[in-house]
C-alpha cells in the first residue's frame, strides 16, 4: 500500500502571544516555537523518501513542508494546491476565539468539530473539499506500493479528510494539532488511516 502523510504546519503563535483564530486570509508565518515543532517533524520523517510532497499556498505550510523536504537529497519539489489552502473564518478571521466564541456560541463551535459543519458567516465549502481529498486518495492510490506522499495543511483543511477514508478508527477526532500528522494507507480500491494527530 501506498502512504499518504498528512501534516500540520507548525504554531503561528508563542506563550504569551494573543492566540486569533487564523484562516487562509491571514498568512502568518511559523513562530518560534512553530519552526521548533517543524524541525522536531523533519527529524521524524528523515528516513521516509516521499514521492511527491504537496502542501497550500500559505507561507506557514511551505515553511513546514521545506523543513521536512530538506532533510532528504532525494526530496521531490514541494507541488503547491489550492484545496488545500485554511478556509476563511470570514468575519471571525485572526479574532481571539473568546469573540469567536461570544459571536457564534459554543453550540455551533461543537458542531465544527464533531462533523465538520461551519459555523454562520464562515466561508468553506465541504463538499468541494472533500472531492479534493477524494481526487488526492485516488492519485496516491495509483502510486507503487511502495510510494510515500507528503500533504502538509492546515486543521481547517484537514479535518475533511476523514470523510472520505473508507476505514477510520472509531470515535477518532478529525481536529489535527499544530506539527501533527496522520498516516493513511491508500490502495485504488480502500484507504485507512493508521495513524491520526500523533505528533514527534
Amino acid at each position: 500500500m501506498a502512504r499518504l502523510f498528512v501534516v500540520r504546519h507548525g504554531n503561528t503563535f508563542d506563550p504569551g502571544d494573543v492566540v486569533t483564530r487564523v484562516g487562509g486570509r491571514t498568512d502568518l508565518p511559523l513562530s518560534s516555537s512553530g519552526k521548533v515543532q517543524a524541525t522536531k517533524l523533519a527529524a521524524h520523517f528523515a528516513e521516509t523518501p516521499f514521492t511527491a510532497a504537496l502542501a497550500s499556498p500559505l507561507v506557514r505550510t511551505r515553511a513546514t513542508a521545506r523543513a521536512i523536504l530538506g532533510t532528504r537529497t532525494d526530496s521531490p519539489a514541494l507541488l503547491i494546491r489550492s484545496f488545500l489552502r485554511e478556509i476563511d473564518y470570514g468575519p471571525d478571521e485572526n479574532q481571539p476565539e473568546e469573540a469567536v466564541v461570544a459571536r457564534l456560541g459554543e453550540a455551533a463551535l461543537n458542531a465544527w468539530d464533531t462533523d465538520g459543519t461551519p459555523p454562520q458567516g464562515w466561508i468553506v465549502d465541504p463538499a468541494a473539499t472533500r472531492a479534493g481529498w477524494s481526487d488526492l486518495l485516488k492519485d496516491v492510490g495509483a502510486l507503487a506500493a511502495d510510494a510515500n506522499v507528503l500533504v502538509v495543511t492546515s486543521n481547517g483543511t484537514a479535518r475533511f479528510l476523514p470523510d472520505v477514508v473508507e476505514a477510520v478508527p472509531e470515535g477518532l477526532d478529525r481536529k489535527l494539532k499544530t506539527g501533527a500528522w496522520g498516516e493513511i494507507a491508500v490502495t485504488l480500491s480502500r484507504s485507512e488511516i493508521l495513524v491520526w494527530n500523533k505528533r514527534p
